[in-house]
């Protein structure tokens, strides 16, 4: 019982000031929202009807009450919690963006996938063999079937069928030290994943989820707005360009960049 009351506790937090500030149910059901071109349809809508986006994690791997405690087994408990976190939104008119890993070490991410491959015997030198090891790709890959082929025990709605949800996001800011030019996210990581993605669910948005770093193809652009010049591994022009990307992201920080 403690585990599942801390597992609901991580995945109601990222929720719960929204649902202080808009309790307002919303008027009719809701229906998926699309792009068109550069356009995200139904939007407007949303505005009119006063509804709100939030972004929150569809993962916890390894650590304390993980949803993923190691490659393909999963907390039913802690699963259940977010799946009380979707049907909260969808009975508030609030649309969630989810996010599949997290770049950092926090609540697992790409470090504790790659240490799974470790422990597995694969030969992994950095975290960064995250986006080229096969078993570790494979780790990622099934995740994202388990999460978007999940059925809520509440709403009793396959995730990939949930209007609800308005967008997957590949990753909590990606970062790749060992190639600053951005080209093995880029060019192999975000077009592979995507690709799968989409593959398994073509009705949802998709968006990387980059903090906004310009790379390689734009070096005019790294030292006139990366703060500090900083190149992380990542090149937001090209990989916002696959075709399986719907629409681009930034993270600001005012009071740091």
């Amino acid at each position: 019982m403690a585990s599942s009351v801390v597992g609901l506790r991580r995945f109601l937090g990222a929720l719960a000031l929204l649902l202080l500030a808009h309790q307002a149910t919303a008027a009719g059901p809701l229906a998926f929202i699309g792009r068109s071109g550069s356009k995200l349809v139904t939007l407007s809508d949303a505005r009119a009807a006063g509804l709100t986006v939030c972004r929150t994690w569809a993962f916890n791997d390894g650590g304390n009450s993980p949803l993923q405690s190691s490659p393909g087994v999963y907390n039913e408990n802690v699963f259940q919690a977010l799946d009380f976190v979707v049907s909260e939104a969808k009975n508030n008119g609030i649309r969630l963006i989810l996010s599949l890993i997290n770049n950092y070490k926090d609540y697992g991410g790409r470090p504790q996938y790659v240490q799974w491959a470790r422990n597995a015997g694969e030969s992994i030198q950095t975290d960064d063999d995250f986006y080229t090891n096969a078993k570790v790709k494979q780790y990622y890959k099934n995740h994202v079937q388990k999460v978007l082929t999940r059925v809520n025990t509440i709403t009793k709605i396959a995730y990939k069928d949930d209007p609800t949800i308005m967008s997957w996001e590949l990753m909590n800011e990606p970062r790749c030290e060992v190639d600053h030019s951005g080209k093995t996210v880029t060019q192999a990581w975000v077009k592979e994943m995507a690709a799968y993605t989409k593959s398994i669910d073509g009705k949802h948005l998709l968006e990387v989820g980059f903090e906004g770093f310009y790379g390689d193809s734009t070096p005019d652009k790294i030292k006139l707005y990366n703060p500090n010049a900083y190149q992380l591994g990542t090149d937001y022009i090209t990989s916002n360009q696959v075709n399986e990307i719907d629409y681009t992201t930034i993270h600001a920080y005012p009071d740091i960049w």
